[in-house]
């Protein structure tokens, strides 16, 4: 389980080109990780649309922003370019870093034994470590993006 205070755990994970894309390589920046349950869902578009919306914020803080779904790199892919994302999305298609960050979902959408990520938010520091947790209580509820900002300010 990670925890506020922890470094958060390594991965490398395809993005939406099939590219390896490692944690590692955002050493030194601040970095907000949106878990998000699925592409082209009611939720989750919305919450992506409105992390999009604040890039220029997010940037003027040095903060990059990454998704990670369960999702296939070409269905991220198509999911970032219906929507003009303007961060990596990546794809946990093993479902190992959606463990490692205990975010996981059972049962999306009443399919039985689908695991999915839970919809969270989590915010690293520039040397790697958790500063900022949020996990919904279930899939349908969004994060406080006001919260968000201000964890990123501080």
């Amino acid at each position: 389980m990670t925890s506020v205070g922890e470094h958060a755990p390594n991965f490398t994970l395809k993005n939406c080109n099939k590219e390896d894309v490692s944690l590692s390589d955002y050493h030194g920046k601040q970095v907000l990780i949106a878990f998000y349950p699925a592409s082209f869902s009611g939720v989750c578009d919305t919450e992506l649309c409105t992390i999009n919306d604040n890039m220029e914020f997010f940037a003027s803080l040095n903060t990059d922003v990454i998704g990670i779904s369960v999702d296939a790199p070409w269905s991220n892919k198509a999911f970032a370019e219906k929507y003009g994302l303007g961060f990596e999305l990546l794809s946990d298609y093993e479902r190992k870093v959606i463990s490692s960050y205990d975010v996981i979902f059972e049962g999306l959408g009443g399919l039985e034994n689908y695991v999915c990520a839970n919809r969270a938010v989590f915010i690293l520091d520039k040397e790697g470590r958790i500063t900022f947790k949020w996990v919904a209580p279930n899939p349908g509820v969004e994060p406080d993006y006001d919260e968000i900002k201000s964890m990123i300010e501080n």
